[in-house]
């Protein structure tokens, strides 16, 4: 089986069988490779990597992974989400003690992937599935993400035109969420352009960088997209969008509020780019979507979920509320105190 190069979007497999386990296996241990890891890490990625094709194979409906590189200030490493809509787990701890085991095997999967992670995380519930995230680095990885996000190409495309990007500048944290028009090359073209011109785009209100990626995307088919720029010491959420991208903030009561994107397309016409604030206090997350994921769910169907890493939310939602006939994708961020 010919294992295609990763990008930094990352390549999803559906693993149902032993070759899959193995295309997945061989894949990581290349991009780790790539990515210069010492080769005592590279074999705990293989282990790591072997360890979740596995459970997929035998405990797992309808098992997703993720492959993709994950990158530091310093450094680099590789990153796995598994998802699936199995059996799930009753307790995750106990699952992942040594000698623990539901299908008559040894028990020893989780716990291998949890020693050999840098970084780990996952949520399951009994009868809904279950979603783990692994970080391999080549030291530990102790830093609490207060972002994450993923993509998925719609059934069929190799690529998505959804896109998400996070960036640091003047002390000001943004993130930004693009769904390129249509499908296909061209659209990933148009969400690529909006993510090149939000990382050069100067330190400034969502609303004025909107305006900055609009005037930059002019020669693509263009794009709906939002920016977001958390600010907790504040209490404040500044957001700015053009067309169908759904923002939510969701606080630690369970109550959801929309955010407002207004009608255009970011690169045609002239649309009317406002910036609206919201409050955004300790314990909040934000959830930014694209349209491949139907606005119907509510985080409080899903109990804990909230203290799991951003990552981790985002993948469950993608999950449980993506449409496999649209390209998705969903970044979710923390507040931070």
């Amino acid at each position: 089986m010919t294992v295609e190069p990763v990008t930094d979007r990352g390549t999803w497999f559906r693993v149902e069988n032993g070759s899959a386990g193995s295309a997945v296996r061989r894949a990581a241990e290349r991009l780790g490779s790539q990515l210069g890891l010492p080769a005592g890490r590279i074999a705990d990625l293989a282990i790591v990597a072997a360890e979740l094709t596995s459970n997929l194979i035998k405990h797992a409906d309808d098992g997703l992974l993720l492959l993709r590189p994950v990158r530091r200030e310093l450094d680099a490493g590789v990153e796995m989400v598994a998802i699936d809509t199995g059996p799930g787990m009753v307790d995750l701890a106990d699952s992942a003690r040594d000698g623990h085991s539901t299908a008559g095997t040894l028990g020893i999967g989780l716990g291998a992937i949890v020693r050999q992670a840098s970084w780990f995380d996952a949520y399951s519930r009994p009868g809904r599935g279950t979603v783990i995230a692994v970080r391999v680095f080549a030291a530990p990885d102790t830093a609490a993400s207060w972002v994450g996000g993923l993509t998925r190409p719609l059934t069929g495309e190799t690529v998505s035109g959804d896109g998400y990007a996070v960036r640091i500048v003047d002390d000001r944290r943004q993130v930004m969420v693009s769904d390129g028009l249509g499908h296909g090359p061209l659209a990933a073209a148009a969400t690529d352009a909006a993510l090149a011109a939000f990382r050069d785009a100067p330190a400034a209100s969502p609303a004025e960088v909107v305006g900055h990626l609009h005037r930059s995307m002019s020669h693509t088919r263009g794009a709906a997209l939002a920016v977001a720029e958390p600010d907790p010491a504040a209490g404040v959420l500044r957001y700015a969008g053009l067309g169908n991208i759904t923002g939510v903030v969701a606080t630690g009561d369970g109550q959801r509020r929309g955010l407002v994107s207004l009608p255009g397309i970011a690169g045609h016409q002239r649309p009317v780019i406002r910036q609206y604030d919201y409050p955004f206090e300790v314990g909040s997350l934000l959830v930014m979507h694209t349209d491949g994921v139907v606005d119907r769910w509510q985080l409080a169907d899903y109990p804990g979920l909230t203290g799991r890493a951003p990552l981790v939310v985002a993948a469950t939602l993608l999950r449980d509320a993506g449409i496999r006939r649209d390209d998705a994708g969903v970044l979710v961020a923390r507040s931070w105190s």
